[in-house]
Parts: structure tokens; sequence; C-alpha cells
């Protein structure tokens, strides 16, 4: 396997998808695998070990499941299914795992399931260049730019600038590129104010701490056009990405019920549950309802969902 060819299978990974809302447990399996190769030097790992890490990440930055047994074992999917062409997966044994098998972590660790990405995978990651770059398509084919930190943290990964050497490869030039003017766009339509709270700073001419948010994510299909964008402080912007804060379809702003703060600094999210988002310049679209629904569906933490 090439590095070409090892970028173009992870671009390739089956964007798995559970009653229609994304189910992103496989990028995120692969990220964490990533992580454990930079500090170890191998992916090598037993379901037992992988479980409550992978399925805390998939809770934190999926969407939300309310079934305690499934919110500890949602690492099972990915497990068991991640693509062969990058993993394998044996038994204790030493026995292969097929895609076939129970979806289940009891019946994983009752036979010391265990896996590791294939040498051949290993060794192009040994690379320079190669691990950081599988990181970045991972990130920008499956989540959004708010959430590339977070998870990096969470994962144990840095990537400082510098660090990639950006090879122009297929897969690569196959990722959507951002619209030159996007940002701009939104920010002017909402008079450079955060469309949640208001914020207004600038630093001289320039606002600071506002950024222009993507109501369905760029990396999965949302274009890059004011009627899918919202004018939003940095606070505000990370909470609507990993899911703290939504729309109603009239355009009034909820939080989740899942969501607790314990100083007065946090409760003041809670303070804008109800409040109607600020109303673009004249001439300028609101947010289109189709985008508004995704949001709700594949990013809002709401109690109540199905497990994906």
């Amino acid at each position: 396997m090439t590095r070409e060819e090892l970028l173009s299978a992870l671009s390739s990974l089956r964007r798995a998808q559970t009653g229609g809302r994304r189910a992103p447990h496989k990028p995120l399996l692969v990220l964490w695998l990533l992580g454990r190769f930079a500090e170890l030097g191998s992916t090598a790992v037993s379901y037992d070990e992988a479980e409550e890490p992978v399925s805390r990440l998939i809770n934190d930055f999926g969407p939300a499941v309310t079934s305690p047994s499934r919110a500890r074992e949602r690492a099972a999917m990915p497990f068991v299914h991640l693509e062969r062409r990058v993993w394998e997966l044996r038994d204790r044994d030493g026995h292969v795992i097929g895609p076939d098998a129970p979806e289940r972590g009891s019946a994983l660790r009752a036979r010391g399931a265990h896996g590791r990405l294939r040498p051949d995978v290993e060794k192009l990651l040994a690379e320079p260049g190669t691990l950081s770059a599988a990181v970045r398509l991972l990130l920008e084919q499956h989540f959004t730019p708010t959430l590339e930190g977070p998870i990096c943290d969470a994962v144990g990964l840095d990537l400082a600038p510098g660090l990639d050497d950006r090879a122009h490869t297929s897969a690569e030039r196959k990722r959507r590129r951002r619209r030159a003017g996007f940002a701009e766009e939104v920010l002017h339509a909402y008079a450079y104010a955060c469309a949640f709270c208001g914020f207004d700073g600038a630093l001289g001419r320039n606002p600071v701490g506002l950024e222009a948010a993507h109501v369905r994510w760029h990396s999965l299909d949302g274009p890059d056009e004011v009627d899918n964008g919202l004018a939003l402080c940095s606070l505000h912007h990370a909470l609507f990405d990993i899911g703290v804060l939504g729309l109603l379809p009239d355009l009034r702003i909820q939080v989740s019920e899942l969501y607790v703060a314990r100083g007065p600094a946090g409760r003041a999210v809670d303070g804008l549950h109800g409040q109607p988002v600020a109303v673009p310049r004249p001439g300028r679209p609101t947010v289109d309802p189709q985008f508004v629904l995704w949001h709700g569906r594949q990013v809002f933490k709401r109690p109540g969902t199905q497990a994906a």
C-alpha cells in the first residue's frame, strides 16, 4: 500500500448512518488509533481497552444516545465493521473475526477480540507527514473546524502547523474547498454581531471573537451560502457545533437538556433558551429550514433520540 492508497482508503470510509442520522464511529475509532500510534508506535489494542475511550468519543462528538447500555458499547460497531483494507480483527486464538460478528461489547470481550491497523498501514504512518495528513483528512471529511481541536485533545494528537507536508494526493484533491468570501458575507449579513448574544467586539476596525458558522457542516455537504450561515461569537459557535445549542424551526434558540453548568458564567447559556436568533440585515436571507432540521437531527444533543 502506498501513502496515496492509504489516504484514499481513509477517504472512502463509508459514512454510516442509522435512521438517517450521521454515525461518525469509524473515523473516531481511527483517530483514536492514530493517537495511540503517535504515543506508542503501535495500534494493537483489545476491545476491552478500546471500549470505554472510543465509546466516550462517539458520545461526545456524535449524535446523542439515551440508552446507558448502548452508550457504553458504541465502540463495538466500528471495531467490527471498520474496513478490512486498513484493519484486522482477531479473537484470542488468532482467528479472524469477520464483519458479520455481533456488534455487542459483551460478545467481543468474551472472544478476547483484539485489532490493529494493518502492518503496511502502520509502516506508512511512521513516514514523515503521513499520520498528520491522515488525521487532517478524517477531521475535514467528518467534522467541522470548531471540533478539530477538542477531538485532537481527546485522542492525544498535536497537529501544530508545519507537521503536515500536505502532499497533494488524489484523496486530498477530492475535498470540497470552502468558497472565498463566505465568512465575510455572513458576518456582514448579521452586522458583525453574534446572532445569539449580540457580542460585537472589534479591535480597531476588525471584528474579534466573531466567526461564520455553518448550520449544516461544510464537511457534510453544507453550502457556503448565507442561508446556511450564522455569525456567532467563538463561545456560541463552539457550543452550536458540539450540540449544546440548537435552533427551533421558528429560529428560536434551544439549549440541550443534557447541558449542565456550575458557575454563573456557564449558567448564562441557559438564558438563551427560547430567545429569537437575530434577524439578518435587509435583503439577506434567514437560515433555510432544511439546514435547521439537519442540525437538529445530526448535531443537537437531544434527550430521547435513538442510538446511532
